[in-house]
């Protein structure tokens, strides 16, 4: 799966300990790491602190707007988490009062806190993410383990943290397609696009979802689809139901969908083609901690995160001084995510993302999309090491417990495999 979402290869040279990650939701906790909008008596937003288990972002927030009689574009949110965990976040509600979001009754759904503000929540909105995650039935003696852990805990320490691949989450746990829905869309391929999206079938998806997507596939008949289709796969039947009344209306199709779901198709790709760029620099041996000439590094921003409106080109000359920064925090060596507006390295680094957009056959224009604007994306430079903060690790009778903060954007499951050399 690592390999189909672009990811090859590990920072740390250890052997891993092996394991099995999100046995349960319990194993993979997660708290975001953010600055609520401040409290206003008579502001027209709820913020809430909600404690979820098992829910997909898109899912969830389509069920808090449903149990609030209120349209899903006024539910605010500051990033996307993973499903199979147990995850405290914040989420804004316009025009509800707190009263009703304390009310709530949802499955696995915990209100732990709600007031009034003048601002709603909006994507981007968080410094980061605390996590405590437990591996379980690790195959190595709890000696060995320990051993192997300690040392790949130092490597990691030296570089100043770890290859900040998209997890495999980015692109669907289950389904692991949003790239290639959204590759389907930057070449205008819309019905290829919805065909990918609901009809489908992949092993490892439950024996339901693939005889229906199978099903789908093999007739093309779109209504007993829509018959068949599992009521909780709302977003399909979404498609499905735009279908049934305009059969070749695959634009419209998607834009029967949310925003946020769309844009992630968009940027799933990126996310695809930035996997592939930091896998190839990994492959040549050239350092992810500390740039070479032709990178370009993102300085600190007044938070001390990756400042991605900024770039600084490495030259011979300022080489050393770059590196130094990157040493202490104060920069990053960036890879691109594609778009209309982006811009490539220079040296071997812009080689390399030269090589894989040229692979895949791109333009800067194909991520401009006139059937569905709002989608289009004007790409950015993104920070190759994601660095950690207060990393504790211990090995039990079968298990890896470990604890950690990251920045916002980077991926749990990407610093655990470090450790676990598994996919």
């Amino acid at each position: 799966m690592e390999r189909d979402v672009g990811i090859v290869g590990y920072l740390t040279s250890t052997p891993g300990v092996g394991g099995r990650i999100k046995a349960a939701p319990e194993d993979f906790v997660v708290e975001e790491i953010s600055a609520p909008p401040s409290m206003s008596a008579e502001g027209r937003y709820t913020i809430a602190q909600i404690r979820v288990r098992n829910w997909e972002t898109n899912r969830l927030v389509r069920a808090l707007a449903r149990v609030l009689h209120i349209s899903r574009n006024r539910v605010g949110f500051a990033g996307t988490k993973d499903k199979h965990a147990v995850t405290t976040r914040l989420f804004s509600f316009e025009n509800v009062l707190p009263e009703a979001v304390r009310g709530l009754h949802l499955k696995d759904v915990d209100v732990l806190d709600a007031f009034r503000s003048d601002r709603p929540l909006e994507l981007g909105d968080l410094a980061g993410n605390r996590f405590r995650i437990v591996v379980r039935d690790l195959p190595v003696e709890p000696v060995i383990a320990t051993k192997t852990v300690a040392e790949t805990e130092r490597a990691l320490r030296m570089a100043g943290g770890f290859p900040s691949f998209f997890g495999i989450q980015r692109f669907g746990s289950v389904r692991p397609i949003t790239h290639v829905v959204g590759r389907h869309i930057v070449r205008g391929r819309f019905r290829e696009a919805v065909e990918t999206y609901v009809a489908n079938p992949l092993e490892g998806e439950d024996t339901e979802s693939y005889e229906v997507r199978s099903a789908l596939r093999d007739t093309g008949d779109v209504h007993t689809a829509l018959r068949d289709f599992p009521r909780s796969y709302g977003f399909e039947k979404a498609i499905l139901n735009h279908l049934a009344a305009e059969p070749e209306d695959f634009v419209g199709a998607l834009r029967s969908l949310p925003f946020n779901l769309l844009m992630m198709f968009v940027h799933g790709y990126q996310s695809f083609l930035f996997n592939r760029i930091l896998s190839e620099r990994m492959r040549r041996g050239i350092p992810v901690h500390e740039p070479v000439a032709g990178d370009l590094v993102l300085p600190a921003d007044v938070r001390g995160l990756p400042d991605r409106s900024r770039t600084i080109d490495v030259t011979c000359d300022n080489l050393d001084r770059a590196a130094t920064r990157c040493r202490d925090g104060k920069a990053w060596v960036s890879a691109i995510l594609f778009g209309s507006e982006s811009e490539f390295a220079g040296g071997e680094p812009g080689q390399i993302e030269k090589t894989v957009i040229a692979s895949e056959g791109l333009r800067p224009e194909d991520f401009i999309i006139p059937d569905i604007p709002r989608i289009s994306s004007k790409g950015t430079r993104r920070e190759i090491l994601a660095p950690i903060q207060g990393l504790e690790t211990h090995v039990g009778d079968g298990t890896l417990s470990l604890s950690f903060d990251l920045t916002r954007g980077s991926y749990a499951t990407s610093l655990v495999r470090e450790f676990t050399k598994t996919e």
